[in-house]
């Protein structure tokens, strides 16, 4: 048996793949020695170490699309598009009256002080309190301030920490990220491009192949079509520069879709600059495309797609390690 120091990072529906790469790793007979997690992670995190994750999955396994949008109610004004209150009540009542500093490992569960531009990290104190913090995902989740601080998800600075388990005994290091599946030709270097428009073919293509990866195929031609100019059209000469080159977005293109899409592009780059600094031994990637942030309702897919990855990379280490 090894131990394990577990590290789950943020991506919001995709975090439930992070049920199946738990189950998977006990099944191998490891023992998490720790635990740190970002937003989802944090919450998936603390389940486990409270004993409640199988509770939640059973709970969660029964969602349809409706039963997201019912339990997502309406805050407008507040910070925040939903308040969540049935989904952080039902979190409360699996987390009971759990502290940090009374489980059975250490935890970490990250926020983000938004007024002091720095990262939390919460290893003491109520469990819920913590997690509650750390999953408020901006414009979605209304912030909370706790002790004086404005606090919103710790994937705004840090979507897979690392630094919290440097210090602990354990034999090695696994990480659960959600952001996995960019395509190859994404670069983190600028992209250098001219404001004046060009013809589809020119960039239709590219578009096409990045986007692909990212979103899916009906959004990604709903893009394409809106956009579509062919080159008769642009060089007619009563349409300015701004005329040809601004349109209006795609349609179906929602203020939470657009909130989601930049959230998981900050979340991308981050985990890379992260990742970089700090290699976990075993690295399980889940992809961005395999849901969206709200996609709560694709929980068995997710489960048994966190499964799969978490086998061929637990695999792949034992077998490196002889």
């Amino acid at each position: 048996m090894a131990k394990v120091a577990l590290v789950l990072g943020s991506g919001g529906a995709r975090g439930l793949a992070q049920i199946g790469a738990i189950e998977v790793l006990k099944e191998h007979g490891h023992e998490i020695a720790a635990i740190a997690g970002t937003s989802v992670g944090a919450l998936v995190g603390g389940l486990e170490a409270v004993g409640k994750l199988e509770e939640y999955r059973d709970w969660i396994l029964t969602f349809k699309q409706r039963d997201v949008l019912f339990m997502m109610d309406p805050a407008l004004g507040s910070g925040g598009l939903v308040k969540a209150e049935k989904v952080f009540t039902t979190m409360r009542e699996l987390y009971g009256d759990a502290q940090i500093e009374d489980l059975p490992f250490p935890y970490t569960a990250v926020a983000t002080d938004i007024g002091a531009r720095r990262e939390v990290w919460f290893q003491s104190g109520p469990l819920d309190v913590a997690v509650r913090a750390s999953v408020s995902i901006p414009g979605f989740f209304m912030p909370v301030v706790v002790n004086g601080r404005l606090l919103v998800d710790g994937g705004v600075v840090n979507p897979v920490p690392m630094e919290p388990l440097l210090a602990t005994q354990a034999d090695f290091t696994m990480a659960v990220t959600l952001s996995g599946g960019a395509p190859k030709d994404v670069s983190s270097s600028p992209a250098k491009e001219s404001a004046k428009p060009q013809p589809s073919s020119q960039w239709g293509a590219r578009f096409s192949k990045i986007a692909s990866g990212i979103w899916d195929n009906d959004f990604v031609n709903g893009i394409i079509q809106k956009f579509h100019k062919d080159d008769a059209q642009s060089e007619e000469p009563e349409l300015s520069a701004w005329d040809q080159a601004i349109e209006p977005p795609p349609d179906g293109l929602s203020i939470a879709k657009v909130m989601s899409l930049t959230f998981d592009t900050m979340g991308s780059m981050l985990t890379r600059y992260r990742m970089a600094a700090q290699v976990p031994d075993v690295l399980v990637e889940v992809p961005e495309s395999s849901a969206a942030t709200m996609d709560f309702h694709k929980g068995e897919e997710l489960i048994a797609l966190g499964r799969s990855l978490t086998e061929e990379a637990l695999d792949k280490y034992e077998l490196e390690q002889g």
